[in-house]
């Protein structure tokens, strides 16, 4: 039987991890990822997140829904194009963005994201 998967009743065991070394470009931005849903085929997650100050290099191969709960964020895209997140915003990075993200502030969001199969 599926249920409503409610994030507040979640037992899933949150993740900490940092981007590659190679893709850090200021501060030590750890992350926190908690999967509180994934689908059967694994190309469907939601959850929340947390970052600490930093900036890093980003590429897309998901397209995700963030809703910002709490701190600032600046997206930038290749052609330099800087946008500012806070609390309250929500937004989408469709696959193959590439740029960075920059935690102006501690953040913390809710998300999906749809991993977009590879091409054949």
């Amino acid at each position: 039987m599926k249920t409503v998967i409610a994030f507040a009743n979640s037992t899933a065991a949150p993740s900490t991890y940092r981007p590659a070394l190679e893709r850090i470009l200021a501060g030590d931005p750890v992350q926190t990822a908690t999967l509180h849903f994934t689908s059967a085929d694994g190309r469907f997650s939601a959850g929340t997140w947390a970052a600490e100050r930093g900036t890093w290099r980003v590429v897309f191969t998901e397209s995700e829904f963030c809703h910002l709960l709490e701190g600032v964020i600046v997206v930038t895209d290749e052609a330099g194009t800087r946008t500012t997140f806070r609390a309250g915003d929500a937004f989408v990075s469709p696959a193959g963005f590439t740029g960075t993200w920059e935690i102006v502030e501690p953040a913390r969001k809710l998300f999906a994201f749809y991993e977009v199969p590879a091409d054949p």
